[in-house]
């Protein structure tokens, strides 16, 4: 069976947060280990967004 791509959208959601989430992390870093810092937390800032929200959410 073919695959149709359904989670496309969903890869490019995660992509362009992921973006969004570099250049916020970026700004807010001074010195050159900050900047190496914002990469890694643009790539894992969903796991943290997730956890905090259902947190929030009482789940």
């Amino acid at each position: 069976m073919a695959d149709r791509g359904g989670g496309a959208a969903g890869n490019a959601l995660y992509g362009v947060g992921m973006f969004g989430a570099w250049v916020y992390f970026w700004m807010q870093a001074d010195g050159f280990w900050q900047h190496v810092l914002a990469f890694l937390e643009g790539i894992v800032w969903p796991a943290f967004a997730v956890y905090h929200g259902l947190q929030a959410l009482g789940a």
